[in-house]
């Protein structure tokens, strides 16, 4: 495990979460021991390489009871977990890619938890879902198995197989041709599609599975089973019915491949559409909001502009009018607050006087006990007119 982790991190040093991808690598490996890992470089559809790690081995899917083993590889992006891996099924030379809605042509695959990816997900989640997708719609099936003819003899009128020079397909009972995988006959070696022994359930402990049941395969037709009886020989109308039929079989599978691709294909439109759908509500939603705050916006310099206009008016009317009299500037409502205007204004006047008798004291205008004398007076007078002005403000109800 040590080991694994030196290498990891190795392999990881330019991934942006170098510790979290390597151990969910770790404890991924663990659960799932066929999985491998490597660092190996990816090439994106634009053209643009990276080198990125590896995940290549089989899952456990149980399919009809039985479980079996399917070839897949993950690539985890460089900036894992925050953006979805890369997901493929990896058929061998004896298996083909059944088209559905989780798995395309190229055995790209499509599932709604690496739609809804974000920075919680987690490999082992991402397992169990191809899984638990895998065992409702097989990813792979085995392909047909065509059985040994011999040359057909030149110059020769001994009677052939029925179909002859195409050769007949000998398919297992109860799966047809383009069977969904699982069939064991065809795997190129052991694991691939075999009953996965020792294989873990979702808590990591190892459980026995059982084996799958295979049917034996019914015999092939004999050397010369569909001869004419009478004549010993091929007639052109065996060859044209076995030719006809090879055809239709043919354009039949043809057709249910493409039957299937085309629904991959739709199923993947409707997500774009549903996605450009929820998009445009988005995009509506947030047009709506902007006008609003538009004509919020339009209202509010309406106003500012009316507060204008009231603003120019009162100083053109200021500028057209005289000075303005102080005195009658501020005019008082009750006696009382008249005598605490008085007040004020007085007190205000003695401060200042204080300030420019110290002034002319600093200049040696006048002496110091002149100063004195008079700072005292005023000091005295601004006392008395402090309290009064006291006594007004508490009479008048006011802050004191």
């Amino acid at each position: 495990m040590a080991n694994d982790e030196a290498i990891l991190k190795q392999y990881l040093a330019k991934y942006k979460h170098r510790d979290y991808t390597s151990r969910e690598v770790i404890n991924l490996i663990q659960v799932y021991k066929s999985l491998t890992y490597r660092l190996e470089i990816f090439v994106f559809n634009n053209g643009v390489r990276k080198d990125l790690l590896n995940m290549e081995g089989t899952i456990p899917v149980n399919y009809k009871g039985v479980y079996y083993n399917i070839p897949v590889c993950i690539w985890l992006m460089d900036t894992h977990p925050q953006n979805a891996p890369l997901c493929f099924v990896k058929p061998t030379s004896d298996m083909s890619i059944k088209v559905s809605k989780y798995v395309d042509s190229n055995g790209k695959v499509y599932l709604p938890y690496l739609h809804e990816w974000n920075s919680n997900s987690t490999l082992q989640k991402l397992i169990h879902c191809m899984i638990t997708a895998f065992g409702e719609i097989p990813p792979v099936y085995s392909k047909p198995r065509n059985e040994g003819r011999p040359p057909y003899p030149v110059n020769s009128f001994m009677p052939q197989p029925s179909g002859y020079p195409f050769p007949q397909v000998s398919t297992q009972p109860g799966f047809p041709t383009g069977t969904p995988y699982p069939t064991t006959s065809n795997l190129p070696y052991p694991g691939y599609g075999a009953p996965y022994p020792g294989s873990v359930n979702t808590n990591g402990s190892s459980f026995p599975l059982p084996g799958p049941t295979t049917t034996p395969y019914p015999p092939v037709s004999t050397y010369g089973a569909d001869q004419n009886t009478s004549g010993g020989t091929i007639t052109e109308e065996h060859i044209k019915a076995s030719l006809l039929s090879a055809v239709i079989d043919k354009m039949r599978r043809r057709l249910n491949e493409q039957s299937q691709q085309s629904q991959a294909e739709l199923e993947t439109l409707r997500r774009t559409q549903q996605e450009l759908r929820e998009g445009k509500a988005r995009l509506e939603d947030i047009l709506s909001r902007l006008d609003r705050e538009r004509s919020e916006l339009d209202k509010n310099v309406a106003v500012l502009q009316e507060k204008e206009k009231e603003l120019q008016a009162s100083v053109e009317r200021l500028a057209e009018q005289e000075g303005i009299d102080v005195d009658e500037a501020v005019v008082t409502t009750a006696p009382l607050y008249s005598q605490l205007l008085n007040a004020f204004a007085e007190e205000a006047t003695l401060e200042d006087a204080i300030y420019y008798m110290g002034e002319a004291l600093r200049k040696e205008v006048i002496d110091l006990d002149t100063f004195l004398k008079q700072v005292r007076t005023l000091a005295r007078k601004q006392f008395t007119l402090r309290a009064l002005m006291h006594k007004c403000r508490q009479k008048a109800q006011l802050a004191c």
